[in-house]
């Protein structure tokens, strides 16, 4: 491991202990003002394993343990979060209170703060364990370039290279293996097939890092090949699709009826050129695949078609010229749960939504993704499928 991930590591650490601590402490002064004997040992034990879940689920254990651990420590960040918010908040008036009184406050008082900030971040997490298992459908309509420019371009044989009223259906980021994924799944197909697409793009983050923490792989198959498509499903590999189960992705993939473009392209019926990125930074690595420059994939391809690119990442939409007419990514999942949409907001050129620079340049369309991960939640965003009527 180099030193930098050493950094990361000792200073995401430092950070998460540090939180927890926090958090701990000050529900411990709520609890022990009305259970002043609560046994100080047992409560520590119970914080510190629930705290630490997240490294635990990282060892190897059984499968069934991992998901357990994995389960505990996704819900805990997210409620971490808010009691954290909450907790800094109530801190910051309680703090100001006391100097306009310029007495201490009693007791009481944190008391009730500490009872105000678990159900405040109860309603959230309640909220957002909701939003997180509704899909929404949200539409686009893209005017490609020799649609734009119908004198400039010519397709194949001198006839127009127009997709005419294609029907795109876009999703990313399942995470298969995360919590709730599977049940998402059934939605999501259910709701990809009343579209009544011509082709499906999966544009990453199919699985959760590990293909083993799929509770029923076969069940998970079946829906995938239920999708009904005229030109079929396609899929572009994100930054979760990889590690040591990759070539058991793969497989699993070719079982669902998916075509995995690797850094490939292929024309769907002689319609448009479909390109699919490897993203850049594999969790475990793509088993030796390496991704490879962009304009090397574009002069291969041939440029008097529209050309429509999967690449998961939306921070290399400006690797990307005039000659490609749409991007399509994922991966932001649009910021998750407030405050995490504004700092993707501000990291990303696009962080959701429909963007196009100007005429000349490529639409650019990034979903928020069909299902959460790490934290079951969606507080401030929302999981979508995207319909993209391509002319």
């Amino acid at each position: 491991m180099n030193i930098p991930a050493l950094i990361f590591i000792f200073i995401f650490t430092a950070i998460y202990g540090a939180v927890n601590f926090y958090i701990g402490r000050r529900i411990y002064q709520g609890i022990s003002f009305i259970s002043p004997n609560i046994n100080t040992a047992i409560y520590a034990a119970v914080f510190i394993f629930i705290a630490l879940s997240l490294f635990i689920g990282l060892m190897p254990f059984p499968i069934a343990a991992r998901r357990l651990f994995f389960w505990i420590s996704s819900y805990w960040i997210g409620i971490s979060v808010y009691l954290l918010m909450f907790f800094l908040a109530g801190d910051i008036v309680l703090f100001f209170g006391r100097i306009i009184s310029a007495n201490p406050l009693p007791h009481s008082v944190r008391f009730f703060a500490a009872v105000a900030v678990v159900l405040l971040t109860a309603i959230v997490v309640i909220y957002g364990r909701y939003n997180a298992n509704q899909i929404h459908h949200v539409h686009h309509e893209i005017q490609t370039r020799t649609a734009a420019f119908p004198d400039t371009f010519i397709g194949a044989e001198g006839r127009d290279s127009s997709p005419d009223g294609l029907r795109i259906v876009l999703v990313s980021d399942l995470h298969l293996g995360a919590v709730n994924s599977e049940r998402n799944l059934a939605r999501m197909v259910q709701g990809i097939n009343k579209l009544e697409p011509d082709i499906v793009c999966i544009v990453g983050d199919i699985f959760n890092d590990d293909i083993e923490l799929i509770r029923n792989p076969a069940r998970a198959i079946e829906l995938l090949r239920s999708i009904n498509a005229t030109y079929g499903v396609y899929a572009s590999l994100g930054n979760h699709d990889g590690g040591r189960t990759f070539n058991e992705m793969l497989r699993f993939l070719e079982k669902s009826n998916i075509t995995v473009l690797k850094d490939e392209h292929t024309v769907i019926g002689e319609r448009f050129v479909l390109i699919g990125r490897l993203d850049s930074s594999p969790i475990g690595g793509f088993g030796g695949l390496q991704r490879k420059a962009t304009a090397d994939i574009l002069a291969s391809v041939d440029t008097n078609l529209p050309i429509v690119v999967m690449d998961h990442n939306p921070a290399y939409i400006k690797e990307y010229g005039s000659e490609v007419d749409l991007i399509l990514s994922g991966h932001t999942h649009g910021g998750q749960i407030f405050p995490f949409t504004l700092v993707t907001r501000a990291m990303y050129y696009v962080h959701h939504g429909h963007f196009q620079k100007n005429a000349y340049s490529p639409h650019v369309i990034v979903t928020s993704g069909v299902n959460t991960w790490g934290m079951p939640l969606r507080i401030g965003s929302n999981n979508e499928i995207v319909s993209i009527l391509l002319r």
